[in-house]
């Protein structure tokens, strides 16, 4: 007879994911994450098959618990006028706190994209869908604030506003008041 789980799937999930934004995979050892999850190493690779595995599991809860929350104002039916103004705001407003888990790790996958985890096939598909997820629904806050904007213009203020939300996660960890600086241009983009 197969034991059962003996441990909250989704509580390992969010401590190893602690483990993983603040280190990157490379870094994460797998001692650290039987610390903070509180599994051995066999329980870790018997319930995801891998380090990896792990690693997969907590993007997925990186997105779904961090990333869209946030993104949801600007991707329900009605999207308000001010949506992209209030996400890019409270993002700012989340960077000026040092404490905070974004302003202190900046985001689990950008960081990625910088690592050499980012040459699998795997990852760099997921992050590109990130990417394109992000620019989709600041495209609708774009679209929303700016009532009439031609599709040219909306589509190059979505580019330039992703790429800065990029790079002002890209650079929160070193450069906070910098990141800051840029979200507030992305914001200014909008009142062109």
């Amino acid at each position: 007879m197969a034991r059962t789980l003996a441990f909250d799937r989704a509580e390992v999930i969010e401590n190893a994911r602690s483990v993983f934004w603040s280190k990157g995979f490379e870094a994460a050892s797998v001692p650290e994450l039987e610390a903070a999850t509180g599994l051995s190493r066999s329980s870790i690779y018997n319930s995801f098959g891998s380090k990896r595995g792990l690693f997969d599991a907590a993007v997925v809860s990186y997105l779904d618990e961090i990333v869209r929350p946030r993104l949801r104002p600007l991707l329900t039916d009605q999207v308000s006028a001010s949506a992209l103004t209030d996400y890019l705001q409270g993002l700012a407003a989340v960077f000026a706190r040092p404490e905070s888990l974004p302003a202190a790790h900046g985001c689990l996958l950008i960081n990625t994209a910088s690592a050499p985890l980012a040459k699998d096939t795997q990852i760099s598909r997921l992050i590109g869908e990130y990417r394109a997820e992000l620019q989709a629904a600041i495209l609708r806050g774009v679209t929303s604030a700016l009532p009439g904007v031609s599709d040219e213009r909306a589509n190059m203020l979505s580019t330039a506003i992703t790429g800065l939300v990029v790079a002002s996660f890209a650079l929160v960890r070193i450069a906070p008041q910098e990141a800051v600086r840029l979200l507030t241009t992305a914001e200014l983009l909008l009142n062109d």
